[in-house]
């Protein structure tokens, strides 16, 4: 049995399908009390855990840090040593956002960190302390997920491209949409393959294929779901935010390939999946 924490998230909803998984919900295991995570972690005695729960609220993060800090900090510290203490495989995701967003070249696994919010800063803590613990571990940083399920950029496009003719969305930040069914994927295969491979342990990045920005996504998602409105190129600087966002997201998942045999996804064909789940395709 693999344990996920996580049970109304866009990734755990992925997981939750899939055979021998068992997903825990806030009222089984509260990321706000990392003991509880770790108790869990030993009662249920599983073959692997996977951490698909974390606070995602980037702006509200930034008046909430100390809250995002243990969720996505402490937790999976928690987490990585009751599964170290029992020998068994952790597997946490993380983001582009404890990277600085500097320069155009895609960022790899060893590269020098530097997160410009709160979120970030919170990720960050988690991948320290999941190391710290000494255990059989995989970390994945992943990039703008989507789904048919819960709030996202698909959702909210849909929504404001049927209400509009026209809107401007930011062009200046460079990444891919992740679609959570194959982060789902990816997640139970590196825990599979930890399990007989413990020498694999360490940081990965997994992300959609080809890079976009996000109104290129909008254009495509339009396009798709034959939605007549039209995008206008903005920066980032004309839509300020509580919290700054990374430019560059690009991530080099190469590492993840060649450990795991683990391809990054065409994010277009799973935009298609999410569409077709949404009732917006035939």
């Amino acid at each position: 049995m693999i344990l996920v924490f996580g049970k109304t998230g866009q990734l755990a909803r992925e997981l939750a399908g899939h055979e021998g998984v068992t997903c825990l919900g806030r009222d089984r295991a509260d990321l706000s009390d990392p003991a509880a995570c770790a108790a869990a972690i030993r009662q249920a005695r599983p073959q692997a855990v996977i951490n698909a729960a974390a606070y995602t609220a980037v702006d509200k993060a930034e008046r909430e840090e100390g809250l995002a800090t243990v969720i996505n900090g402490d937790a999976p510290g928690a987490m990585a040593r009751a599964c170290a203490e029992a020998g068994i495989p952790f597997v946490t995701v993380s983001t582009d956002y404890v990277f600085d967003g500097s320069g155009d070249a895609p960022w790899q696994p060893g590269d020098a960190t530097g997160p410009l919010n709160a979120y970030g800063r919170s990720k960050l803590k988690g991948e320290e302390a999941v190391r710290a613990a000494g255990g059989v571990f995989a970390i994945l940083r992943t990039s703008w997920v989507v789904s048919s399920h819960g709030s996202n950029f698909v959702k909210t496009m849909l929504r404001l491209g049927k209400e509009r003719e026209r809107l401007t969305i930011v062009a200046d930040q460079t990444g891919a949409p992740t679609p959570a069914r194959d982060i789902a994927g990816a997640c139970l295969e590196i825990a599979r393959q930890l399990i007989e491979d413990p020498g694999k342990s360490g940081t990965y990045h997994f992300a959609g294929q080809p890079r976009t920005s996000w109104a290129g996504f909008a254009r495509e998602i339009f396009a798709q779901a034959d939605v007549g409105c039209t995008v206008e190129d903005i920066p980032a600087s004309a839509y300020p935010a509580p919290a700054a966002r990374p430019l560059n997201s690009r991530l080099d998942c190469s590492a993840l390939e060649a450990a795991f045999d683990i391809p990054q996804p065409d994010w277009r064909a799973g935009l298609d999946e999410i569409l077709k789940d949404l009732g917006e395709l035939a």
